[in-house]
């Protein structure tokens, strides 16, 4: 009987604080939060004042005291205090009743997080309310959340590209069995545009351009008509003034392939490390894509044609991650084998933030 009273006053969510975007997902409810992972400062007060989409909302257009700045790097921490706040707020916004509701919350990490990073994520969760916290893979996340069943004995590939980090996870019977990770994502492709428009084009662009032509105009795979022209708007470099420039895909194309190539690269390399028995399951099935970066046109053929396997997306591969990990409050043996929560360490952990 207290144990179903508990799980009636208990909010159980599935928390994946990206780089890019935080989504919050709560047991029974699905997703309830889907916000870019921004806060903007009172430069004055160093208060803030807007979280999430108000915040990007500001950005680039701000006032002159205000500043929009992401407290997380590459799928970790940057700054402990705001990455706690904006937490916090996002937590409360998802939250189904007052302030006496008890949460649980399973978080994802990028594979190759460091004790200091997990300590700080796990620290940043506790000060946001959350009474239990699980930590477990992204990589891992990712592959229950793209369909792969926990009781599958033979191995799966999934790749999660993501804004500020590059997952590759082979799993098998609900584990890990081999992982690479790097800090690289497709925030480094709207970076590339910028500076290739700065650089070649005289023209200074913001986020928002840049996120749209990625999205919207540029393909990871030798578009059919690389003369086709966008109009691009921005500021002028030598005058100040404002201006527009004329850009093909063709002209993008090198930009957005040389990081989508890197990505690649990172899985071919990957899969070389597997053993027999394990690479025979992935050439039988391929790799699965997740991740924001999934979502880019003409991903899914140029890394079928660069690892020379099948290549699939993931349905909603945005939300692969925080679907796979809400699937596991549904299994609370899978859960405990496959959270690191190794407290000793993270308590021993010696840690210093930027506040």
């Amino acid at each position: 009987m207290l144990s179903s009273l508990k799980k009636l006053v208990t909010d159980s969510m599935a928390i994946d604080l990206g780089t890019a975007n935080s989504l919050i997902a709560v047991k029974g409810r699905g997703v309830v939060l889907d916000e870019p992972s921004l806060v903007a400062i009172n430069e004055r007060t160093e208060e803030i004042v807007a979280y999430g989409q108000e915040a990007a909302d500001m950005s680039g257009r701000e006032g002159r005291d205000i500043t929009v700045i992401a407290p997380l790097t590459g799928g970790v921490v940057g700054d402990f205090e705001r990455t706690k706040k904006m937490l916090a707020h996002f937590v409360k916004k998802a939250k189904t009743g007052g302030s006496n509701i008890s949460i649980s919350a399973i978080m994802s990490m990028v594979s190759d997080v460091t004790q200091v990073e997990q300590r700080a994520l796990h620290n940043a969760a506790e000060d946001a309310g959350i009474g239990k916290v699980y930590m477990v893979e992204e990589g891992l996340a990712a592959a229950f959340g793209a369909g792969v069943l926990p009781t599958d004995k033979r191995a799966s590939a999934i790749v999660d590209f993501g804004a500020g980090t590059t997952t590759i996870a082979v799993v098998a019977k609900g584990s890990v069995v081999h992982s690479s990770s790097e800090r690289f994502g497709s925030n480094s492709i709207t970076e590339g545009i910028a500076t290739h428009l700065r650089r070649h084009r005289g023209l200074q662009v913001g986020v928002e351009t840049t996120e749209m032509l990625k999205t919207t105009f540029v393909s990871t795979y030798l578009p059919d008509d690389i003369s086709q022209t966008t109009e691009v708007r921005g500021r002028d470099i030598q005058t100040g003034s404002p201006a527009a420039v004329e850009v093909t895909t063709g002209e993008l194309y090198p930009v957005v392939e040389g990081i989508v190539r890197r990505a690649a690269q990172l899985v071919k390399d990957t899969l070389t490390e597997l053993r027999p028995e394990v690479a025979a399951d992935i050439y039988d099935r391929g790799v699965i894509l997740a991740g924001g970066g999934a979502l880019l046109t003409g991903i899914e053929p140029y890394m079928r044609n660069y690892i020379n396997l099948a290549v699939t997306v993931a349905d909603d591969p945005r939300l692969a991650v925080v679907n796979g990990l809400v699937k596991m409050f549904d299994d609370e043996k899978l859960l405990e084998r496959v959270a690191r929560n190794d407290l000793n360490f993270l308590q021993n952990a010696e840690v210093t933030f930027e506040v």
